[in-house]
């Protein structure tokens, strides 16, 4: 049925219980798994929300929320493999959640991407929308999401 499921995760809770989901949809497929973390920049700006600090502390935040990500996915990695599953695990760096979730997607040749139900909150999400729905508005392989 499925190959390669890609399954985005944040590290949460609900995104936890997706990783968990998309494991075992792999275990009963035999597919393969490419578990995803996408790593926001720091915003630089006061404008984008942050507060204005020395590029070389701005370098150290990217660079520890970068370390705190590839364990994200590599204990994703790690459960699947306990369970005989390949898995590959990776990190983007991007404000741009949704469209690296899709093109990382396109670029794994992943048919299905498995994902929770959350990502932008409060007015952010009113006025912008979650990840997942733009993740379900633009992609063009079927994405289970769970909640």
């Amino acid at each position: 049925m499925y190959q390669r499921i890609l399954i985005a995760t944040d590290g949460s809770t609900l995104s936890r219980k997706a990783v968990d989901s998309g494991i075992e949809m792999a275990e009963l497929t035999g597919a393969q798994i490419v578990a995803l973390k996408v790593v926001p920049r720091y915003p630089v700006s006061y404008f984008e929300g942050g507060v204005a600090l020395p590029i070389n502390n701005v370098a150290a935040i990217e660079k520890q929320w970068a370390e705190a990500a590839l364990a994200v996915v590599t204990a994703v990695k790690v459960k699947a493999e306990a369970r005989g599953i390949k898995a590959k695990a990776i990190t983007h760096i991007s404000d741009l959640v949704a469209e690296s979730i899709v093109a990382a997607a396109k670029k794994h040749k992943c048919d299905l991407i498995v994902m929770a139900s959350h990502g932008r909150r409060g007015l952010k999400r009113v006025l912008m929308g979650s990840e997942t729905m733009h993740v379900l508005t633009h992609s063009h392989i079927p994405v289970l999401v769970l909640r």
